[in-house]
């Protein structure tokens, strides 16, 4: 296991989730939607310096969607304007719970195959709804997401979920390296406190490279020790549409990856390169 200065001195992965299932128009003009606005800001963060983007699919209402064909039209706009940038789709289950459907989009083939796609490990509850994951839910989408060699990112909100990885590497659903982002400050989760990102961080299993996050008010302060913590850093409008914790300054993509940057200055740490994160985390 490496030390902390050896974790300081490597490469911060930055992961970008520009959309997510919750921001409207209404919230925040900001948030990219269709395919070309997703891209769009994709191709911004990557100018500036990003390891890998985190999708989330939205029909022509800007609802939440999971049908693989969006999918294919975010995927190829983004491989468009940034070829580099590693893909991760979402196979959220906070609008829906059918296997079928999360994994719609993890058939796409060829030049539309997703690198990564997301496997959150257990059920949770948010301000104003849950996402609901059964332990065979997981399972499937791990076989899945396993037999069609597509990296898993694991989304982990409590201690418990870290366990149940454990779990899934010994029942081999999941092999090789992995991504995980450790989410604080979700209502019904871990917190940003230092005890709980640090107790988090020490059971993140061997061969996964993680990013923190922080939902809200929280996102600054959770980077912001993920930097200094030795991880990685996930960054965008999913997480939280502010620049300020006092809720008065909307953002935009581009502000909020310029920001982490600032952050890794002062750290004395550089970026991670989509070529580094295709390295480390897919092992190609």
């Amino acid at each position: 296991m490496s030390t902390l200065l050896e974790q300081l001195s490597a490469p911060c992965p930055i992961v970008l989730a520009p959309t997510g299932m919750v921001p409207t128009r209404a919230m925040t003009p900001h948030v990219p939607l269709t395919p070309k606005e997703i891209a769009a800001d994709v191709r911004a963060a990557s100018e500036i310096g990003i390891s890998s983007v985190h999708l989330h699919a939205r029909d022509e209402d800007g609802e939440a969607a999971w049908d693989r064909r969006i999918y294919a039209e975010i995927i190829e706009a983004v491989r468009s304007e940034t070829p580099d940038v590693v893909i991760n789709v979402s196979t959220s289950g906070r609008t829906w719970s059918e296997v079928e459907k999360r994994a719609d989009v993890l058939a796409l083939d060829g030049d539309l195959k997703p690198d990564m796609a997301s496997l959150t490990l257990s059920s949770l509850n948010f301000m104003t709804g849950a996402s609901v994951n059964a332990p065979d839910t997981i399972r499937a989408l791990a076989r899945i997401m396993r037999d069609r060699g597509i990296t898993p990112e694991l989304e982990i909100f409590d201690l418990g979920m870290l366990n149940f990885a454990r779990v899934l590497r010994k029942e081999g659903l999941l092999v090789g390296p992995v991504a995980a982002n450790l989410f604080f400050g979700n209502v019904a989760g871990m917190q940003a406190g230092l005890a709980e990102v640090g107790l988090a961080v020490e059971r993140v299993p061997e061969d996964t490279t993680w990013s923190g996050a922080g939902l809200g008010a929280y996102q600054l302060t959770a980077q912001a020790l993920a930097i200094n913590a030795g991880g990685g850093v996930r960054v965008g409008l999913e997480d939280g549409i502010h620049l300020d914790r006092g809720r008065t300054t909307l953002a935009r993509n581009v502000d909020l990856v310029e920001r982490v940057h600032a952050l890794l200055e002062i750290a004395g740490r550089v970026p991670m390169t989509p070529a580094e994160y295709r390295r480390t985390v897919l092992g190609r």
